[in-house]
């Protein structure tokens, strides 16, 4: 309805919404295919790379909890509006950065607009579809787009880095954008907004505490574990997060209401969001790395390397909402936390000469994992909370997919600059290179990595020689990150079976999901 009335073109508003959440979920990955260009073109790091996956994925899932207060305060309408046009000029300031300040910057105002744009285009959506069933069937759509943006992020990124540059992926945003606002300025509802209050406490608990974490993970094996700023992040972010705890408890309107994790069932669904995110954000960075500059493949080319696993996800996530109407989400979470370590332990054995053929089998199994994880966690988390919480329990779960791909990126990138730092200095060690000569490289490595191809090397080192000792190291720190990804969802799912251990959580009707959160304000 809009303001009382009906709205004519409910489909209309559905496709505006949806390409609006496409653009935003597929900005978590897109980006990734063109990192050995930008890394090129300015002369950015492996720990800069990261930072700008990060500055998107960290701001979105730090603030999304609490952006729907804006629309509540501005109404849906022009909250939906206000963060489409945030996430429009954070992609064109990131397609014009010249430098990584910039860029990330960049990154950080499109995570900032989306976390708006999300939850006010569902919002919007309830007020569309007044019917149950139109309104679960809108709110799936949204969720399969948002899916597939995700597993389209690669794959769309690879053949526009290789055709038009990397800033092709920044600039993309702004036709699909200015569809969506020209069209949704006609067709899109207004409803009213309502007074609510907001937890400030904990929004600027949760940046803090989230961002110290973030920058020491990335940070620390770089400039050393133990330098001031590091320990310094480190110490906050303990001190933030344990406080955020305390004050959600405790607080009368808290951003992360405790009571949705009371139920066995939202633990387990929450511990495998999380992991879930952590295994696909993580792998799917290092692995650009490895495809483009360790194998030698094009940007597109790691791009089509990755659709087989996009089209396992699309394919499987269908198949878990199915899997769990009738059998509970216990399956689908325990077979894909299975798939997905089995892949991550796969993808680690293979190293500098490895073929397609030989690694390319594990892509479809990983997507696979990663599809029968997404639906299972928002059925179990939106039915296991209470009425007044269901569209909260909604973004929960982005929430924690958005969190675990931080983490993945950031710890398992630590694992791979600490393991490849400790195996450079092994090989040139025994090498008998001078320590002086040792440290140069160590040093040059650990801060670019493969990302500028390393071609010249110390004295007593060729660059073939000194390009090679750099690459071995890399695959090693790879092969340990990827093995420590593996083991965080064998630890997730260990934990899923606990809690779950002789239940078979029931969800009798898929659609009662939407239908809860038809009973929320917001």
């Amino acid at each position: 309805m809009t303001g009382g009335r009906v709205v004519r073109r409910p489909g209309i508003v559905l496709a505006v919404v949806s390409c609006a959440v496409f653009m935003a979920m597929l900005d978590n990955l897109v980006v990734n295919n063109a990192l050995p260009s930008i890394g090129e073109e300015l002369d950015t790091s492996v720990s800069g790379l990261q930072w700008v996956v990060a500055g998107y994925t960290l701001v979105f899932a730090a603030t999304l909890l609490s952006a729907s207060v804006v629309g509540d305060r501005l109404g849906q309408r022009r909250a939906f509006f206000t963060g489409l046009g945030g996430f429009m000029a954070g992609s064109a300031l990131g397609s014009v950065a010249t430098g990584q300040g910039l860029l990330v910057a960049g990154r950080g105002i499109q995570g900032l607009g989306a976390a708006v744009l999300l939850p006010a285009g569902t919002a919007l959506l309830r007020h569309t579809y007044t019917d149950d069933a139109g309104r679960a069937r809108a709110i799936g759509v949204r969720g399969a787009v948002g899916g597939l943006g995700i597993a389209l992020g690669p794959v769309i990124g690879g053949p526009l880095v290789e055709a038009l540059g990397w800033r092709s992926v920044m600039w993309i945003n702004l036709p699909v954008g200015l569809a969506a606002l020209l069209v949704g300025l006609r067709v899109l509802p207004c409803p009213p907004a309502a007074p609510v209050r907001w937890d400030p406490a904990g929004q600027a608990l949760a940046v803090t505490g989230l961002g110290g974490l973030v920058h020491a993970l990335i940070q620390g094996p770089v400039d050393g574990w133990r330098t001031p700023p590091v320990v310094a992040c480190l110490a906050l972010a303990a001190v933030a997060l344990t406080a955020f705890g305390v004050v959600e408890a405790r607080g009368a309107r808290p951003m992360l209401d405790p009571a949705l994790f009371r139920a066995k069932a939202s633990r387990a669904a929450a511990v495998s969001c999380f992991a879930s995110g952590l295994a696909l954000f993580g792998a799917t960075f290092f692995l650009t790395f490895y495809l483009q500059n360790i194998l030698g493949w094009s940007a597109a080319g790691a791009g089509a390397v990755f659709l087989s696993a996009s089209v396992f996800i699309a394919f499987t996530s269908p198949v878990a909402g199915v899997l769990t109407g009738r059998y509970g989400a216990r399956p689908p979470l325990v077979l894909g936390l299975v798939l997905s370590a089995l892949a991550l332990a796969g993808l680690s054995r293979y190293g500098r000469g490895a073929a397609f053929a030989d690694y390319g089998w594990l892509l479809p199994v990983l997507g696979a994992g990663t599809g029968l994880l997404f639906v299972p966690t928002m059925i179990t988390m939106v039915q296991g909370a209470p009425a007044a919480h269901a569209g909260t329990a909604s973004a929960v779960v982005d929430t924690l997919r958005e969190v675990g791909g931080v983490v993945g990126v950031a710890a398992l990138g630590a694992v791979l600059t600490t393991r490849m730092r400790t195996t450079l200095y092994e090989r040139t060690a025994r090498a008998g290179l001078p320590h002086d000569a040792v440290e140069d490289l160590v040093r040059t490595a650990v801060a670019d990595g493969p990302v500028h191809r390393l071609g010249a090397g110390p004295s007593g080192a060729g660059p073939p020689l000194a390009r090679v000792w750099t690459e071995e190291s890399f695959v090693d720190g790879l092969r340990l990150a990827l093995r420590c990804g593996a083991l965080v969802l064998v630890c997730a799912l260990v934990v899923v079976l606990v809690l779950l251990w002789g239940r078979r959580p029931r969800v009798a009707v898929l659609s009662a999901v939407p239908e809860r959160r038809g009973e929320l304000k917001r």
